[in-house]
């Protein structure tokens, strides 16, 4: 008698998740898929207006969320926040800033505001709750979404690749320490996505044409598209994955 293997449950019933850049875009999407496959989400971000609204419909459709008001790149008031949230199974930050402009006109403002939110405040929020999750025992999973550009370079993206290449870096450090605890730390990478933040890239169409050429599949990437990733890695269903990098992106590094 053959016995057959059993696909792991891609269910989050019971747990607890945190999406830090959850009112809009990305965020509300992993948002909606975490509470989707039945966790209880807590959206965070910096606009009480917009977080309302968020819940206000999350509820409506059934889900299980709460607000919380949160700069993550406050480090001081994100491990505040983070701590008073315990215990958290599950962390999804998808808060992230950009600040386009050739390399050789960068200035230092534009530098330290992106590597503010997209490495720093990344970096001490992930550390927060890696710390809450050994503490409390939790076999949990820390995602931050990343980009393609933190394996690629692009125009007009020297500091926000090497923001997201940075976040590569660490996602795999931390993986390497928390891996006897139980905890996994992954990134999603996507392509360039229609939301808020990518509104300026495609109002110029030598930036789009550029896209299209780039990505295999021929369109660009919706918020849904990331939603099946986030819960899959959030899930026991990806209990062997950590230090890792899922790409989507189209076939946009496949070259």
């Amino acid at each position: 008698m053959i016995t057959l293997p059993t696909t792991p449950s891609f269910s989050l019933q019971g747990r607890r998740a945190l999406v830090a850049g959850g009112s809009s875009g990305i965020g509300l999407g992993c948002a909606v898929a975490l509470a989707e496959a039945g966790a209880h989400v807590v959206i965070m971000a910096r606009r009480r207006d917009q977080l309302d609204e968020v819940a206000a419909a999350m509820t409506t459709a059934g889900h299980s969320v709460e607000v919380m008001v949160g700069d993550i790149a406050d480090i001081d008031s994100m491990s505040a926040a983070i701590e008073s949230l315990r215990p958290l199974d599950i962390f999804v930050n998808s808060a992230g800033l950009a600040r386009h402009t050739a390399a050789i006109d960068t200035d230092a403002a534009d530098f330290d505001a992106v590597m503010n939110v997209n490495l720093r405040g990344a970096y001490f929020a992930a550390q927060a709750v890696a710390k809450s999750m050994v503490a409390d025992g939790r076999k949990g999973s820390i995602i931050t979404i990343s980009s393609q550009m933190a394996v690629v370079g692009g125009i007009d993206r020297a500091v926000y690749c090497a923001s997201k290449h940075a976040v590569e870096g660490f996602t795999k450090s931390m993986a390497i320490e928390m891996g006897p605890h139980g905890i996994r730390v992954n990134t999603v990478c996507p392509t360039f996505i229609r939301t808020p933040l990518t509104e300026q890239t495609f109002s110029q169409p030598a930036r789009v044409k550029w896209i299209e050429e780039k990505i295999k599949l021929g369109r660009v990437g919706e918020v849904e598209d990331i939603m099946g990733a986030v819960t899959f890695l959030a899930s026991d269903a990806a209990a062997l994955i950590t230090g890792t990098a899922l790409m989507i992106d189209g076939g946009w590094t496949a070259d």
